[in-house]
């Protein structure tokens, strides 16, 4: 099977690559790059079009290394009759982690503070330390209650926190399910976990959020009208942590980087050696049941 990747893999991600399928077994056509003649493309976040599919003759399956598949022309997809795949929970335990990170990197404000230490300042300015603050005691919403959000409750309950969820079902969980608008308007911090779909486009309202509460967008950038969390960061939001954006990559002009109330990443939230082992082994499996005429997992109803 000709295999290529969709992504410029680090040099320990392509030792990984190459364990798993072999030296040179995968053709690195980096972000947008032309799918050729491979058979199987394992695809990371570069927006698979229906011009590209098109241009790919040989093309049988686009494997997602990850969960969201939104960055595919599914239809495209199936009318040329390419299978389409993703790995539910594959990433689920560093996108917890990395919501963590950015929960405490808003109440700690450890980014403005380390900057301040950087330059010799050790006096904290009084609004910083009266900004501060713990997990222990606040409500965290969660809007989804799936792997990832499962694994990063438990966890924020261990700290102390009341923890509630928005979902479209009743989940097996001990948290209290609410309304989206309810949790919205009395959590003290919302953090996002859910697909990008028409459904969910723009989910979650900034300027409805409780005053000083905290935003955090481990999803997908679009879950969120940024015009209006900019909006919404000058003055009644404390903060937000954001590893996504609605155009990735985001612009240096983009106004939510010049807030200094806002902890931002480079979509890497999933993106742990760890992740990438078990989104390899994943990949792997689905090539040998293509190979073999087997039914493939996790496959994108057409």
């Amino acid at each position: 099977m000709r295999i290529a990747i969709d992504t410029h893999p680090s040099a320990g991600f392509q030792a990984q690559i190459d364990a798993v399928f072999g030296a040179g077994a995968v053709i690195n056509i980096g972000p947008g790059g032309a799918i050729g003649d491979a058979e199987i493309l394992l695809h990371v976040l570069h927006p698979i079009t229906p011009e590209a599919i098109a241009a790919a003759p040989d093309l049988r399956l686009i494997q997602k290394l990850g969960v969201g598949v939104n960055t595919i022309a599914l239809d495209a997809a199936a009318a040329r009759g390419v299978a389409v795949c993703n790995m539910p929970g594959v990433n689920a335990q560093a996108v917890a982690e990395c919501a963590l990170a950015l929960i405490l990197a808003g109440l700690r404000r450890t980014v403005p503070l380390d900057a301040a230490t950087r330059t010799g300042q050790w006096a904290v300015p009084s609004d910083v330390l009266d900004d501060m603050g713990e997990i222990a005691g606040r409500t965290v919403g969660l809007v989804g209650m799936g792997a990832s959000a499962t694994r990063l409750a438990r966890v924020l309950a261990a700290l102390g926190a009341e923890v509630v969820y928005a979902a479209r079902s009743a989940h097996d969980v001990p948290y209290r399910r609410v309304t989206r608008d309810q949790l919205v308007a009395t959590a003290d911090i919302v953090s996002l976990h859910v697909p990008l779909t028409d459904e969910t486009r723009h989910i979650v309202d900034p300027l409805a959020m409780k005053r000083g509460a905290i935003l955090i967008n481990v999803a997908r950038g679009g879950l969120v009208d940024e015009t209006r969390l900019a909006a919404a960061l000058n003055g009644h939001l404390r903060g937000a942590g954001l590893d996504v954006f609605a155009t990735e990559p985001v612009s240096p002009a983009d106004p939510l980087l010049a807030l200094p109330n806002v902890t931002v990443s480079p979509h890497v939230a999933w993106q742990t050696p760890e992740t990438l082992a078990r989104s390899l082994a994943a990949a792997a499996e689905n090539v040998r049941r293509l190979t073999a005429g087997e039914p493939l997992l996790n496959r994108i109803p057409a």
